[in-house]
């Protein structure tokens, strides 16, 4: 069974670089209209004009976690685009360092772009989604979630990551019955520009925990987002997708 998305409208949050920028490259590739949103706008712009070439494509700036931002973002696509079908919630930052040492600002700044932003587009976009009887919202987090934290990111940045898993399961018991999933994706240690800040020590001790004893490229988490956006994974909800080549195993 081919992947198709024809007609389909796909918004990406975070999709200026990294994993957001493949999982926007694969659903494009497989006909789907998406919307590339950051705030990063020569990556973000860029992106959308090299996938532009092949596919549809298009770039939107928006603060994520500004309500106001969000709710006139959505209005602008629904009204120029058309409504959305997929959504990718993958805007996210890393926060370090020891809990004594994290302010409440950088806390709440934390929980604001990785958890936040999620509700903020979730509650836009789902009322439409079940109306239609057709939806996918698919929710990037992290096994830092499921593992306290870890080499990149601290236990500010687990909670807010954990935080995604829970309201992720409440959407798929909300959602469920007008064919609406929602599920979420957890990284393991990806081949990004944040790893690659990693000295050869903690590089080594952090792949000798993963059994496949390497990183996995972005594509590779795209690619798992494609399978939940997908008919293929019709019945698949509620459910959290470790992509950490068997770091974390239940």
């Amino acid at each position: 069974m081919q992947i198709s998305f024809d007609g389909k409208v796909a918004l990406v949050t975070g999709a200026a670089k990294g994993i957001g920028k493949e999982i926007a490259r694969a659903l494009c590739g497989s006909g789907a209209y998406v919307v590339i949103c950051d705030i990063d706008d020569v990556a973000g712009q860029a992106i959308a004009a090299e996938l532009s070439k092949t596919g549809r494509s298009e770039y939107r700036r928006c603060d994520v976690s500004s309500d106001g931002k969000v709710e006139a973002l959505l209005a602008s696509i629904e009204a120029e685009v058309g409504h959305v079908d997929i959504l990718v919630n993958n805007a996210g930052v890393i926060s370090t360092g020891p809990i004594d040492t994290i302010s409440a600002n950088e806390w709440d700044r934390v929980f604001a772009i990785n958890t936040r932003s999620a509700f903020l587009l979730t509650k836009g976009v789902l009322p439409g989604m079940r109306t239609r009887a057709w939806g996918r919202i698919i929710t990037i987090a992290s096994v830092a979630a499921q593992a306290g934290g870890g080499f990149l990111g601290n236990t500010c940045y687990a909670a807010s990551k954990g935080a995604l898993i829970s309201f992720a399961k409440g959407v798929a018991r909300e959602g469920g019955g007008d064919n609406v999933t929602s599920n979420v994706i957890c990284p393991g240690m990806i081949n990004t520009e944040i790893t690659q800040t990693l000295d050869a020590a903690q590089r080594e001790m952090a792949l000798s925990a993963i059994p496949m004893h390497r990183p996995a490229e972005p594509d590779e988490v795209a690619r798992a987002v494609l399978f939940l956006a997908s008919d293929l994974a019709s019945y698949v909800n509620g459910v959290t997708l470790n992509v950490d080549g068997g770091l974390i195993r239940h």
